[in-house]
């Protein structure tokens, strides 16, 4: 299995193909970031072209058991991240 990329590796590759500086693109990757972590909280999705879709899920409230002493106990309502990846995407992957 590949390595992961790290920020660093991804902001010289986003510079790179941008062909900007690496202060720009990092600032490109952390607004990003920023924009996308702002619209999900605030339980909206995000689109990404080729990549997939961000989006917030509410879960409801629901009995759970306690791995440690097998209780059931119950846990509230709360909400998940989900990300759907694009097909675009897994078609690269796969073909």
């Amino acid at each position: 299995m590949a390595k992961a990329m790290t920020k660093g590796r991804l902001v010289a590759a986003l510079a790179a193909e941008m062909g900007a500086d690496k202060k720009t693109a990092g600032a490109a990757l952390t607004a990003l970031a920023a924009l996308v972590a702002r619209e999900v909280a605030a339980g909206g999705a995000v689109a990404l072209p080729g990549i997939g879709k961000i989006a917030c899920r509410e879960r409801p409230a629901r009995t759970v058991q306690d791995p440690a002493t097998g209780e059931a106990i119950q846990k509230p309502a709360d909400r998940m991240i989900r990300v759907a990846v694009a097909k675009t995407l897994k078609d690269s992957v796969n073909g």
